[in-house]
């Protein structure tokens, strides 16, 4: 067991709670999803948000990018979509007689890949470097992200006319997937009353920046995991894994960083199983079946068979 009397709180909870309080006069109802985006991105990791259309999935995005204070460029996944729309393309200067390159929308604190399944694994693809090593290449040359660089992932159900499905290797690269769904009643009546929130995101002021956002992540990861907890995590990776291929040891890891950034975000330097059992879900359900919302019920299975410290 943890002992909770001899630990301390983290100050920090006052800059982290304006950018959660303006996102939910954006995104009303979603208080659980906005930390886990937040905490995605203290993580150092990439969010993938999948719901039917007109569920905030955008909004969510946007919303948060702006929050941030960072820079954020939208590109929309289509079927048509190439590589060099994303990452940029080298041009040929009749001047110079050389090829100069082209930054593609990709080059930005915070991508948001809007439908990401309607794009073919040829557009998808562009994004696997990117999204593990900060980096990518063109032609022969390695050009460096900015260290904040997050991207923020919507896809569509993969039942949809169009939808393609998003291969294992780009799943693994998304430390959190969240499914938004409808609004509760209450809720859903005052958002028709108060209209649609996108009009709002063009008012919206940066509550942070890229340097807070920096602190905050390297701070979070200071947060302490006791041994119990350590052997709760492994538990939990042991049990994915039985009967066929399960969490890998890349997913351990996230799940370490993000239960560290959960528990940050709730003001603690100690991280408690509910932490845990906050991130797994999140983090292992597109995992685990490429799914969220199938995933989601995996998981959970998971949690529930194995004992909590």
């Amino acid at each position: 067991m943890i002992n909770t009397a001899q630990t301390l709180p983290v100050d920090n909870q006052g800059d982290i709670s304006l950018v959660l309080a303006q996102l939910e006069t954006i995104l009303m109802g979603k208080r659980e999803q906005l930390e886990l985006s937040v905490a995605c991105m203290l993580a150092k990791g990439h969010l993938l948000i999948e719901d039917v259309p007109g569920t905030g999935k955008t909004t969510l995005a946007q919303a948060l990018g702006v929050s941030m204070g960072l820079k954020w460029n939208r590109v929309q996944f289509t079927s048509d979509l190439l590589p060099a729309d994303i990452v940029g393309v080298s041009i040929f200067n009749s001047q110079t007689q050389a090829f100069d390159f082209r930054e593609g929308p990709i080059f930005t604190s915070v991508l948001l890949a809007d439908e990401i399944n309607r794009a073919p694994p040829k557009a998808q693809s562009a994004l696997l470097e990117a999204m593990e090593e900060r980096q990518i290449s063109v032609d022969g040359h390695t050009y460096d992200l900015p260290q904040e660089f997050f991207v923020i992932a919507t896809q569509n159900p993969v039942e949809q006319l169009g939808a393609y499905p998003l291969p294992e290797s780009q799943l693994d690269r998304f430390l959190v997937g969240i499914a938004l769904g409808y609004p509760d009643p209450a809720t859903e009546r005052a958002l028709m009353q108060a209209g649609d929130k996108r009009s709002l995101i063009s008012k919206l002021k940066p509550v942070a920046s890229a340097e807070q956002i920096e602190q905050w992540s390297a701070d979070s990861q200071q947060t302490h995991i006791s041994d119990s907890i350590y052997d709760y995590i492994q538990a939990l990776l042991l049990r994915s894994r039985e009967g066929g291929s399960g969490l890998s040891s890349r997913a351990g890891l996230s799940l370490v960083r993000l239960s560290k950034s959960i528990a940050y975000i709730d003001n603690r330097n100690h991280v408690l199983p509910d932490d845990v059992q906050r991130a797994f879900p999140a983090l292992a359900g597109h995992r685990l079946t490429g799914r969220v919302s199938t995933g989601n019920a995996a998981a959970m299975e998971i949690l529930n068979s194995v004992p909590s410290p």
